[in-house]
């Protein structure tokens, strides 16, 4: 791995990090009392990424997309990872790479609009009895002629109030394996405003104000077969070949906000004056910040190999496994250090210590906890050897 960034990766990162500080600081903590992205300000700022080249950065460029390497897209998720979710997230989208497993009419309706900014998708895997575990939904897909008739209800569903249509996931059946049964997925294109799909307001969030969650449900809500993305019973294979990507995204966006914690820390340590010194001179603070900057570095480290190695065509389940588990545990020491530097101050909404601090928390949930990254990771080891 080549350690030195090319001269295009480092404009991207400084234009980037600008981007940032100019567009989105200014308005989180609008954002962050309120609990809202107000519609116009969405738009705003969207257009200034459009313009920008940042939106849809992580698609190919062979539809319009930014065309990204994975590693120069990992570059570019740690540096907007450092704002508040809602505006990073929802005005520089990002969107979903499962829709690149569109059909060339499902392209012309869906991927290439979605590209250019005129709509957005959310992604809706998640139900209130089946989390980790996918293959417990129970939204049910059921063939009625040349249509699908979908019943059930996902929950936890990011994104839905900006969306223009879901990317559904639904038991279509099931399989005889030796393992036992096991329920058949198929992934579904559903417009907003379906007969018989219904959005609802979903729970309050301690984490990432104004990245709100929904409830989707559907009743007898029917679908042509054109809807299916992808293959009928074929959703796994869908998900499987793009969803990598989510966990390497949620690791540099940890990264990201870590380094900003880690900035506030250092310059406050060496302004900040007790007994007569900077509170740096102390060895208390001192060792805390070697800490932080240590942890942070090996998350950085992890990640960007998973990221070059996928390039490579040589990346496993378990790299992503690692950078993910590694960023989200090291993003919670850091702003809880952070804070711990601060004192009071820390807690404080005057400083983004306690947002950090709070948004942290969900990253060891969403896209697979920290459990299942450690089970993805202890696998790959104690399989090759039988254990």
């Amino acid at each position: 791995m080549n350690f030195e960034y090319s001269e295009e990766q480092r404009m991207l990162i400084d234009m980037a990090r600008s981007f940032v500080e100019k567009e989105l600081y200014p308005h989180e903590e609008e954002v962050e009392r309120t609990g809202e992205l107000r519609r116009d300000l969405y738009e705003e700022i969207k257009q200034k990424a459009i313009n920008a080249g940042l939106y849809a950065a992580n698609m190919p460029a062979e539809v319009g997309g930014g065309g990204l390497d994975t590693l120069s897209w990992v570059l570019l998720e740690k540096e907007l990872g450092r704002a508040n979710y809602a505006l990073h997230f929802t005005c520089v989208f990002r969107p979903s790479n499962i829709l690149m497993a569109c059909t060339d009419e499902q392209a012309e309706r869906y991927l290439h609009p979605v590209i250019s900014g005129e709509r957005s998708d959310c992604l809706a895997m998640t139900e209130p009895g089946a989390g980790s575990d996918v293959r417990s939904m129970k939204t049910s897909a059921v063939r009625d002629g040349d249509d699908w008739i979908i019943n059930g209800s996902k929950h936890f569903i990011s994104h839905a109030d900006f969306a223009d249509f879901v990317i559904l996931f639904a038991a279509s059946g099931e399989e005889d394996t030796p393992r036992g049964p096991k329920k058949k997925i198929t992934a579904f294109l559903v417009d907003m405003g379906t007969p018989g799909f219904t959005v609802r307001e979903g729970y309050r969030n301690v984490s990432h104000r104004g990245y709100k969650n929904f409830i989707l449900e559907f009743d007898d809500c029917r679908l042509p077969s054109t809807q299916v993305l992808g293959e009928p019973d074929q959703g796994f294979a869908v998900a499987n070949t793009w969803l990598f990507a989510t966990r390497l995204q949620v690791a540099a966006n940890s990264i990201g906000r870590a380094e900003r914690a880690l900035d506030l820390a250092l310059d406050w340590s060496a302004n900040r004056k007790q007994f007569g010194q900077q509170i740096s001179k102390f060895q208390g603070v001192s060792f805390k910040l070697a800490d932080m900057a240590l942890q942070l570095k090996a998350s950085e480290l992890l990640t960007l190999n998973a990221a070059w190695k996928n390039d490579q065509g040589t990346m496993t389940d378990a790299d992503a496994a690692m950078a993910k588990l590694h960023a989200t545990e090291m993003l919670a020491m850091v702003a809880d250090e952070a804070i711990q530097i601060h004192g009071g101050m820390g807690l404080m909404d005057e400083l983004p210590l306690e947002r950090i601090w709070r948004d942290h928390r969900v990253e060891r949930i969403w896209e697979g906890t920290s459990e299942i990254q450690r089970h993805i990771i202890s696998r790959s080891m104690l399989r090759p050897i039988g254990g």
